[in-house]
């Protein structure tokens, strides 16, 4: 049964994405389903979230906007300026209505770029999993070594993975003076209470 719907979410993302986003999806579908087994987590429910967490990415700008307004997705004031980080509430929404999944399979799917601070083990799994993922490289000899330090530090201590990818955003986006989503600075805090108090 899960079988099949993987096979049928699989066929419609490889139709709307792109072929390098496509090719992500398909890393990070296998990422969480090494992370699943390492934690204990339903790699069918794992495989699913991965393969259909970005469903909603290219989606135009005006695409996004047009869908949270007539599904009644909240969007706050940073998703507002900021519009391509609806894409994960789109797809979960999406995946909820069309395919059924589960609230946690859909939380997983909201929180996958920002973080939350409510995530369970399978959204931490895809949050790390999406960033992780095989296809992913940079072209600095310094960020692609730290690339394969997270990937060994994911297969250790998942929160400290987290904590680590969330640090890194961040910096980074303070770098470009990019505005920074609650969301990201609430899990920072819940992790570091989490791992340190």
């Amino acid at each position: 049964m899960e079988k099949e719907l993987e096979n049928k979410i699989n066929q419609e993302v490889k139709a709307i994405l792109s072929e390098k986003r496509y090719m992500h999806s398909l890393g990070v579908m296998k990422k969480a389903e090494e992370l699943a087994k390492k934690y204990g987590v339903d790699v069918a429910k794992a495989r699913l979230v991965g393969i259909a967490h970005d469903m909603a990415k290219e989606m135009s700008k005006e695409e996004k906007l047009e869908y949270a307004e007539k599904n009644s997705l909240p969007v706050d004031s940073i998703e507002k300026v900021n519009v391509g980080l609806l894409h994960g509430k789109i797809a979960a929404d999406i995946c909820k209505k069309k395919y059924n999944f589960t609230e946690s399979m859909c939380k997983a799917i909201e929180y996958h770029t920002t973080g939350n601070e409510n995530m369970d083990l399978l959204a931490k799994i895809i949050f790390v999993a999406d960033k992780i993922e095989e296809n992913r490289s940079y072209k600095s000899l310094e960020r692609q070594q730290e690339l394969e330090e997270m990937r060994k530090m994911a297969l250790e201590n998942l929160d400290k993975t987290v904590l680590y990818l969330i640090d890194s955003s961040l910096t980074y986006t303070i770098q470009k003076k990019e505005l920074i989503h609650p969301d990201s600075i609430s899990t920072r805090n819940e992790i570091i209470i989490e791992l340190f108090t």
